[in-house]
């Protein structure tokens, strides 16, 4: 076993090699502009783009024209969000959203709202998902748009999308999800769950870096306003030469999460719940965040009672975990998703996400528990919050 060992996948994956091997051709060889023309090199170069488009349509259960690619999932949310509200919003002018979502959802939303646009922010319950009572509730006929991750970055739980879809079909309102987390960890259908965009990441489904794709709805036809100008490249929604090698990784990540998705869920999930009765078996005090259920397979985000996280961070050396979003990491306050579940600042502060993934190994899970319970341990012990703890737990024995 090589050490450090990687526990955070929500972060981002490592390619592939099978991607690797299907992207190498495309940077030395195969090298031409998709949108050249005129020779073999640009016809070669669109033809294995189009390939990439209809594998990442078929793992979502969508047409290889309502793909549009993009540099990342954020691209790709700013692009729904504000392309969608500066196309229709002379007719309507409300956006709904959740408090747990990504950054550049609610940072998107919050420049809309500056625009003169009307954000309505809800709240989740405990274990993180929407009330879909509440949500009801919010989409008026002002309402243009709702938009709900698929699956959070820090919890890993899994929202009921298909349900959310058909209440905002029935609401008239469009239904925007950031799918980065969901793709290839659980299926997803745009027909059955109502979706009319969905945004898509290479980097966190064993692809390349710097791709991403916006799935938008041809029928009916959603249209949006282009957040850059240029040559026109994507039907006129997104310009610029496209990244043929990261696009042909990002296509063939799709091919490989479909066959192997629902086998790789099965076997994340004996080593989460090993992860999960190895630490909580040996430490008190331990509190999983999020539904129990209703999550990704490979996702844990844990509270340690009476332990300082950035403490306990700095003593897992040889285990690569976060304490939440990776575009949150340079901030000190306590994770905003665990603060939305209710959580006070002390426990939010001492919570670890620890992601697991396709070449995560059973070695590799039981020397995590081992790691993570000696440092918790070390830290406990030099905490007068828990020898104030262990005096309260003797006096009541006695």
């Amino acid at each position: 076993m090589k050490l450090p060992i990687y526990l955070d996948y929500q972060a981002t994956t490592p390619c592939d090699p099978r991607v690797v091997e299907k992207m190498l051709p495309f940077f030395t060889e195969t090298f031409g502009n998709a949108h050249s023309v005129t020779h073999s090199f640009g016809w070669q170069a669109e033809e294995a783009v189009e390939l990439a488009r209809e594998q990442v349509a078929d793992l979502i259960g969508a047409e290889a024209k309502e793909i549009t690619f993009t540099s990342g999932a954020t691209e790709s949310n700013n692009l729904a969000i504000k392309g969608l509200a500066r196309f229709y919003g002379t007719r309507k002018n409300h956006i709904v959203t959740v408090a747990t979502e990504h950054k550049c959802v609610l940072e998107a939303a919050a420049r809309l709202e500056r625009e003169g646009y009307e954000v309505s922010v809800l709240g989740v319950k405990p274990d993180g998902l929407v009330d879909l009572a509440e949500l009801e509730t919010a989409i008026t006929e002002r309402t243009l748009l709702v938009s709900v991750m698929g699956v959070n970055n820090e919890i890993g739980v899994i929202q009921p999308l298909a349900e959310i879809g058909a209440l905002c079909r029935a609401k008239g309102a469009f239904f925007h999800s950031d799918g980065a987390q969901a793709l290839g960890k659980i299926p997803l259908d745009v027909e059955a769950m109502s979706l009319d965009l969905l945004s898509l990441s290479g980097h966190k489904l064993y692809g390349p870096k710097g791709i991403g794709a916006l799935y938008v709805r041809r029928k009916p036809r959603i249209r949006l306003a282009a957040e850059m100008d240029g040559g026109g490249q994507e039907r006129g929604i997104r310009s610029g030469t496209l990244a043929t090698p990261l696009i042909v990784g990002f296509g063939e990540a799709c091919r490989i999460a479909k066959i192997e998705m629902e086998e790789e869920g099965k076997r994340l999930k004996r080593l989460r719940d090993r992860l999960y009765q190895g630490i909580a078996g040996r430490l008190e005090g331990v509190s999983l965040n999020g539904s129990a259920d209703k999550r990704i397979p490979g996702n844990l985000n844990l509270s340690f009672a009476w332990v300082e996280g950035d403490q306990l961070l700095r003593g897992l050396t040889d285990v690569a975990v976060s304490t939440g979003s990776a575009c949150s990491a340079a901030t000190l306050e306590p994770s905003y998703v665990l603060r939305a579940l209710g959580l006070n600042s002390e426990l939010a502060h001492a919570s670890l996400r620890i992601g697991l993934g396709r070449f995560t190994t059973e070695q590799e899970v039981d020397f995590a528990i081992d790691s993570i319970v000696g440092a918790v341990e070390r830290q406990r012990a030099q905490s007068p919050l828990w020898a104030l703890h262990l005096e309260g737990s003797e006096l009541v024995d006695r």
